[in-house]
């Protein structure tokens, strides 16, 4: 039978860390669901140790949990961690805004504007795989004048954890004309220099994603 995900030969530990990493952002691998080397390396057409070595790459994002003689599992975050990576990205993101903001050209903005037709083009076609990567570009085009590189560092490890939670908010819920309506009205306030009010809107953007997301989850968890 041939390999069901084939992978070219260079570099396997990353291809395949990459293709996981989608696959559990797009909730194809579920959260808590058990992750068994031996199918890996049957679908990807390996021996086990680029499948190790993939899983760590994961474990280190906090996508994967190994555990000693119980193999890999997709990680599940409680609702208070949930909550914690939201409270996380707000308490950056709130300060590169009143940083980046102040200190952007035109062209950043034309920039930021480029990235907003390219996610509103991605709810439209319905590219699910887009959002997450877009929805952070477009957010991460306001910091990147703040030059803040660890506060940077470490929103792009909180952003990873995000993405899932972000993606199954715009699908789920159905809440892509309030995000629309949320990134336009942030870029026309940072055009304006009206930098409070961004930062603003901005904490009210989050603050609900979170509450909204947060509620959902504990839902669907419910019968568990």
């Amino acid at each position: 039978m041939p390999p069901t995900r084939p992978l070219a030969p260079q570099s396997l530990p990353d291809l395949i860390a990459k293709d996981l990493r989608e696959r559990i952002l797009s909730d194809e691998l579920a959260e808590g669901s058990a992750i068994r080397q031996e199918a890996l390396a049957k679908d990807y057409a390996v021996s086990r140790m680029p499948i190790r070595e993939a899983l760590k790459r994961l474990e280190a994002e906090g996508l994967v949990q190994l555990t000693t003689n119980r193999g890999a599992t997709v990680t599940q975050h409680s609702l208070d961690e949930i909550g914690e990576i939201f409270d996380l990205r707000l308490m950056l993101e709130v300060d590169l805004l009143s940083r980046g903001v102040p200190l952007m050209t035109a062209e950043d903005f034309d920039r930021c504007q480029q990235m907003l037709e390219q996610m509103e083009d991605s709810y439209e076609s319905d590219d699910v795989a887009a959002w997450g990567a877009l929805n952070w570009a477009y957010h991460a085009a306001f910091y990147a004048k703040a030059d803040r590189g660890l506060t940077h560092d470490l929103l792009n490890r909180i952003n990873l954890l995000c993405d899932r939670y972000v993606r199954m908010h715009l699908s789920v819920m159905e809440q892509r004309d309030a995000a629309k309506q949320e990134h336009r009205e942030l870029l026309t306030l940072a055009q304006a220099g009206e930098v409070s009010a961004a930062t603003d809107l901005l904490t009210r953007h989050i603050q609900r994603t979170r509450a909204e997301l947060v509620s959902l989850i504990a839902t669907k968890r419910a019968p568990e």
